[in-house]
């Protein structure tokens, strides 16, 4: 595995070392000491796989108690994925950082804890798998809006359409509204 640093020094893009031939492919879609060593240690707890098409946009979600690391991944599609660094006393507070995850790249994005998460459909259908380091806590959870224009997250819109969302989604708050990580 490769790991590969972002904009954001906290998340990591995690490239697998993919072996082939005429039969198939393999490679290791998760290491613990590996992670440990370059990512964060951490203990993951829930797996989910979610499966949405082109122009879905879920996110960009968080959960300000039993917050939640999340190791992404496609195992079918492509999405654009997007962290948003949540942390007041991190010099990238307010950041965003994106990277195309695909069938075909099979790279990973670490959105470690205190960031905010979603994801964007670009292919006509993707499968998304996660880990995560906390359980899902649905009376914690908040949502933090898409289009935010101080955050200026670059979506690569499908025709320039806006995405679909969840009624959960069209409530999120900007980020001067929103609960915040100390």
């Amino acid at each position: 595995m490769k790991v590969i640093a972002t904009s954001i020094p906290d998340v990591k893009i995690i490239e697998p070392e993919v072996f082939g031939d005429e039969r198939g492919f393999f490679f290791e879609s998760f290491r613990q000491d590996t992670f440990n060593r370059e990512c964060a240690e951490r203990v993951f707890v829930q797996d989910n796989h979610s499966k949405s098409c082109r122009g879905i946009l879920r996110g960009l979600h968080y959960q300000s108690e039993r917050t939640q690391g999340k190791l992404v991944r496609v195992i079918s599609g492509e999405v654009f994925d997007v962290a948003v660094d949540l942390r007041r006393s991190s010099p990238t507070f307010g950041r965003w950082v994106g990277a195309t995850l695909s069938l075909e790249n099979r790279c990973q994005l670490w959105v470690p804890e205190g960031f905010a998460h979603g994801f964007y459909v670009t292919s006509e259908a993707a499968e998304f798998v996660y880990k995560c380091t906390d359980y899902y806590a649905p009376e914690h959870e908040h949502s933090l809006r898409w289009d935010d224009p101080e955050i200026n997250i670059e979506w690569p819109l499908y025709n320039g359409e806006a995405p679909k969302l969840s009624a959960k989604d069209r409530q999120g708050k900007l980020l001067k509204d929103a609960v915040t990580f100390c």
